[in-house]
């Protein structure tokens, strides 16, 4: 089974493409996360599960979920990460992980995708968001291949870098930057709510007809880059910039 989180749909688009690949059931972690719900989960095929990279780590709530859920049947475990340069040294804490959950992991992969993370970097425009996504077909492409032989994903060579990235970085860099404090809504926000529906930590609520964020934010982005009007903002960074909703994705998305 093919698990996902994603934010602005690369993970999304990612986690389909080796769904398919595979010829196996892909299943959106959003309302999962949203609801708090962390009943147990079955899968004869080993589980795959495809998220962002968040400061050279995954996401935090993701982490967060998969500590407090049974995965139950396979005991295999993959992991692919979409980013936009590097996943540092990602694949340490995941095989902590899951020893922690007697898991047999089976190694992580990264996938270049278009930068996202507008809080902190420019977004491409569409046509050079689409050749990145080319260029990324081939990985993608090899993590499924592996997959469907039963072989480990290989070990990338992780640098001194890579380490402190992952881990002291990281755990500087969720407490100090990743909050909501900078987000806010403009003259042009037509009150749709579509922000409120997109966060999976229901950090947004809508008052006297506007966005207003509480403190519980995991920087996906998904409320910024989703919003039909460009109405949200962030600080100062935003202004004038390109939003990124991943073009690969069909009309079907509800985005998560």
């Amino acid at each position: 089974m093919v698990l996902y989180f994603s934010g602005t749909g690369n993970s999304r688009y990612v986690a389909k493409r080796i769904g398919r690949e595979i010829d196996d059931e892909v299943s959106d972690l959003f309302e999962r996360i949203r609801s708090h719900d962390n009943s147990e989960l079955r899968s004869e095929s080993p589980w795959v599960v495809v998220v962002p990279t968040y400061a050279w780590r995954i996401p935090h709530i993701v982490q967060e979920w998969l500590e407090h859920t049974a995965l139950l049947g396979n005991g295999d475990i993959y992991f692919v990460m979409t980013c936009g340069g590097s996943i540092g040294n990602a694949g340490k804490h995941l095989r902590q992980l899951c020893e922690r959950k007697k898991l047999n992991y089976l190694g992580c992969m990264a996938v270049v995708m278009p930068e996202n993370y507008l809080a902190m970097f420019d977004v491409p425009p569409r046509e050079k968001a689409l050749e990145v996504i080319r260029k990324s077909e081939n990985v993608i492409e090899k993590a499924a291949n592996l997959i469907k032989s039963h072989s480990g994903f290989p070990q990338p060579d992780i640098t001194v870098m890579d380490r402190v990235n992952s881990g002291i970085v990281n755990d500087i860099f969720y407490p100090a930057f990743v909050h909501a404090k900078k987000f806010y809504a403009t003259g042009a926000c037509i009150s749709c709510g579509k922000c409120v529906k997109l966060c999976p930590l229901n950090n947004i609520s809508l008052e006297t007809d506007k966005p207003v964020w509480g403190k519980n934010c995991t920087h996906c982005m998904a409320c910024i880059c989703n919003c039909p009007c460009e109405a949200i903002e962030y600080g100062k960074h935003s202004r004038g910039k390109n939003r990124y909703h991943c073009p690969k994705n069909g009309s079907d998305e509800k985005e998560g």
